[in-house]
């Protein structure tokens, strides 16, 4: 038994030594999951040979639904080559809100990135693309939760500057503020009891973003807003006292900016288009309005305004059928590759 004993005490102090030498390593942290993005191919005889990127880890308004559906019309109807990145869990599953967000070199081909993002701390590899990205000034659209896409809390982080509360002299108040044009500022309606009614704010009817589009209304409820001096504000948000279209407006809610333009300026000097809208949810998308002018927002921000027609395609491409939106309500055992086709 002390024989044992002994040639135990000595393996172990064998391999101390090894690792202390450098010839073993320490177990590392594991390393954050893989997983392919998805992407969907633009129809040929319609290409616009542009690239767009697509990021979606929110907690609770199925940005993992919304996405892939907006990136599937917009490369079968209208010519775009789409990439769609997820957060996926140590099982390379998609998880809602996870801040593992495989694949984001994409970036480094995109004419358009299309956000859905909620509190996200991203490891320093993967978010390195996002910052190169908005460093030459490229293109962005955000949605719902993307005003307070990112939290670094007190994680060390090359890229803190991004959170939303940040304090970072020069990039106050992070990605949102910085270039969505707001972080977050609170709620302004009741989630599953209070649907929002949005309309175009008259002068701006004939935006381009706007051709085609009317009676909008949308399932999640209301996000505050806070007008600031670049904002070209297009619609307007008016919190309802029921889930259904024809609900009566909240009397004690007046209308609140809901989708606007700006631009932020890249490292480079660089003018990048901005469009921020504060809904996006996934049964949000179900209306035929505001999925238009997703459609429309994206000809815009890749400058082909021209392109943008009353009557284009906005059907979804197979069947959509989301979930209601909820904190944790995403489906569970969901791979990225499950969104092919």
């Amino acid at each position: 038994m002390e024989s044992t004993q002994m040639i135990r005490c000595l393996a172990l102090v064998q391999v101390s030594l090894l690792i202390v030498s450098g010839l073993v390593h320490a177990a590392d942290p594991p390393a954050p999951a893989k997983a392919s993005p998805v992407r969907y191919k633009a129809t040929e005889s319609l290409s616009k040979g542009k690239h767009l990127v697509f990021i979606a880890s929110d907690h609770e308004y199925r940005g993992e639904e919304t996405l892939p559906a907006m990136a599937r019309i917009l490369a079968k109807h209208h010519g775009f080559d789409c990439t769609v990145l997820f957060g996926v869990d140590e099982n390379g599953e998609i998880k809602a809100g996870e801040s593992n967000i495989p694949g984001l070199e994409a970036l480094e081909s995109a004419d358009c990135m299309v956000m859905f993002t909620r509190f996200q701390a991203l490891p320093d590899e993967q978010m390195k693309h996002i910052d190169a990205y908005l460093k030459r000034g490229g293109p962005v659209m955000g949605l719902r939760t993307s005003t307070h896409g990112f939290k670094y809390g007190n994680k060390a982080s090359a890229y803190s500057k991004y959170d939303f509360q940040a304090k970072t002299e020069g990039y106050e108040l992070g990605f949102g503020h910085q270039v969505l044009g707001q972080t977050w500022v609170g709620h302004y309606g009741r989630n599953h009891q209070q649907s929002t009614r949005i309309t175009i704010v008259p002068d701006k009817v004939s935006h381009p973003i706007l051709t085609g589009v009317r009676n909008i209304h949308v399932q999640a409820g209301g996000y505050n807003a806070v007008p600031q001096a670049d904002w070209n504000i297009l619609t307007i948000a008016q919190p309802l006292m029921s889930m259904q279209a024809d609900g009566e407006p909240d009397a004690s809610k007046p209308p609140m900016a809901s989708e606007w333009t700006r631009e932020y300026t890249g490292a480079n000097g660089r003018k990048g288009r901005v469009f921020t809208s504060l809904y996006g949810a996934s049964e949000d998308i179900v209306n035929d309005g505001y999925r238009r002018m997703i459609v429309n927002a994206t000809y815009w921000l890749v400058g082909l305004e021209d392109k943008i027609v009353a009557d284009s395609n906005i059907d979804f491409v197979g069947k959509y059928q989301p979930n209601t939106f909820r904190g944790g309500g995403y489906a569970r055992g969901i791979k990225p590759e499950d969104y092919n086709g």
